[in-house]
């Protein structure tokens, strides 16, 4: 069957209609990123293309594309002896590679003699990414949003996890991203993605919702951990209404000890954490905070970080960075229990 060569626009599209999508790169260039869905079939892997590389310029170019046939030709076959076999002949892939050129070009070959209808993405992930860079400059302006604003630990997490099973549509940065967006905002066990890896999930995620409908979303600093929340989508935030979330002080010390158990389990892990702001708070607050800790008074030195650090951070960085801040709608949240979040949910959707 003849391999097709599709267009960036068409293929994106199209994307969830594609039985499988194929990334033909090394396992480095994959975790850097890919596209949704996509599952890694390198045609050839990082240390086989830097052989390569190396026989291209100490060898010559004839002797490289040798070897190089050689190797793509065993890794597809151990491809398909692992993953093709039991396939339908209805079985219809999308491959790609960096530029749509001879990884992929390999790749799609053999699938297509099998007999697969198979398509190859033009220009590759190359001109994917491009296309990724101008929707995430236009797509946010298609969307009003409804933005949740509320001190450190006020429950906007939980808030936006709750109007996602109340069937509103929610736009959650914070999980896409992997932090909870503070100096105690790594999640255990969960590395961020890389910066390009979140725009193509932001994108992904902003594909998927419906203009004609609100978006909720948590208000957000210009970075989550590392990671850049893309421009645009960052003004149209900050320019966007808000509801402004106010919890108890002990509900939010609560919360955040829950929200935070790992840290409650590992003292030195939490103390470690806190160095991040030792030249803001000065060496003896942040001594007198691990000394609490490792004596297991974590309530305490939650309840100072809330008072002296965050809630004054907090304040100054919304009237200076949201314009809707300032008359944001109020929203009353006794605590983090499903029960509160229920109720407040039925507020903000039947308003």
């Amino acid at each position: 069957m003849a391999v097709l060569r599709v267009a960036v626009p068409d293929a994106i599209e199209r994307l969830g209609q594609y039985s499988a999508i194929l990334d033909a790169r090394s396992e480095s260039e994959y975790a850097d990123d890919h596209l949704p869905g996509a599952r890694n079939w390198p045609s050839l892997t990082d240390a086989e293309r830097a052989a390569i590389g190396t026989d291209y310029t100490q060898a010559s170019p004839f002797e490289a594309r040798k070897r190089g046939a050689v190797l793509t030709s065993r890794n597809i076959a151990r491809h398909l002896e692992r993953e093709a076999m039991d396939l339908p002949r209805a079985w219809r892939p999308l491959v790609y590679c960096w530029r749509g050129g001879q990884r992929s070009g390999a790749l799609a070959t053999v699938l297509g003699a099998i007999g697969f209808d198979v398509q190859v993405l033009e220009g590759g992930y190359r001109e994917f990414r491009r296309a990724v860079i101008a929707d995430l400059d236009s797509l946010p302006a298609r969307f009003q949003f409804r933005v949740l604003c509320g001190r450190t630990g006020s429950g906007k997490s939980r808030l936006l996890g709750a109007l996602t099973d109340a069937g509103a549509q929610v736009l959650d940065l914070e999980a896409l991203a992997k932090h909870r967006g503070s100096v105690l905002g790594p999640l255990p066990g969960q590395p961020q993605p890389t910066q390009k890896a979140f725009e193509t999930a932001v994108w992904h995620a902003l594909r998927r919702l419906d203009p004609a409908r609100p978006v909720w979303a948590e208000s957000e600093s210009r970075t989550i951990g590392r990671l850049r929340v893309p421009e645009t989508l960052l003004q149209g935030l900050r320019a966007s209404p808000c509801v402004a979330i106010e919890m108890p002080l002990a509900a939010r010390v609560e919360l955040l000890l829950q929200d935070y158990g790992h840290f409650v389990q590992d003292a030195e892990d939490f103390c470690a954490r806190l160095e991040a702001l030792r030249e803001l708070r000065g060496a003896a607050c942040i001594e007198r905070w691990q000394a609490s800790a490792r004596s297991g008074d974590f309530a305490g030195v939650v309840r100072e970080l809330l008072a002296q650090h965050y809630d004054p951070t907090y304040e100054r960085s919304m009237a200076r960075n949201y314009a809707g801040f300032a008359d944001a709608d109020p929203l009353a949240l006794a605590d983090g229990e499903p029960w509160s979040l229920a109720l407040a949910c039925r507020h903000l959707l039947t308003q």
